[in-house]
């Protein structure tokens, strides 16, 4: 028979225990949203502060003494997320185009390239000069 945590030790709801108010999963109140619920509804904090927080037991992670949290924000004083520019979207576009780009053979990876390679995973193992070298024989 396995034991669970009772999730009550986290209702605080004055934030007298931890500092600020806290729920347990599923237990918060509805105009109170995480990030990711937020950003769903197409909204972003806006400057507010955090105004509470919910708190789960876990045992991903590696989380301290089992425990995750997520911050929650007040929806009713998000505001709307921002919509970039055509211009910021071009320069977006070619900044993650630039990271595809290996600068030993000059092809687009079809991915980013890992940094503490510096290469495309051809290159990186040596693929690419022997393809090339290959490819060299074939044409002469």
């Amino acid at each position: 028979m396995t034991r669970r945590r009772s999730s009550a030790r986290f209702f605080d709801p004055t934030g007298a225990r931890y500092g600020i108010p806290t729920w347990p999963w599923q237990m918060a109140p509805r105009h109170l949203l995480t990030l990711r619920q937020l950003a769903a509804e197409g909204l972003r904090p806006g400057g507010q502060p955090v105004v509470g927080q919910v708190l789960w037991n876990s045992r991903r992670y590696n989380a301290p003494g089992g425990v995750r949290a997520a911050y929650l924000y007040d929806v009713r004083l998000a505001l709307p997320k921002r919509v970039p520019t055509d211009r910021q979207r071009a320069a977006l576009g070619k900044a993650l185009a630039a990271r595809r780009q290996c600068p030993d053979c000059e092809r687009d990876a079809g991915y980013v390239l890992p940094r503490h390679l510096g290469t495309c995973l051809d290159c990186a193992d040596g693929v690419t000069s022997t393809r090339t070298a290959l490819e060299g024989r074939h044409a002469a």
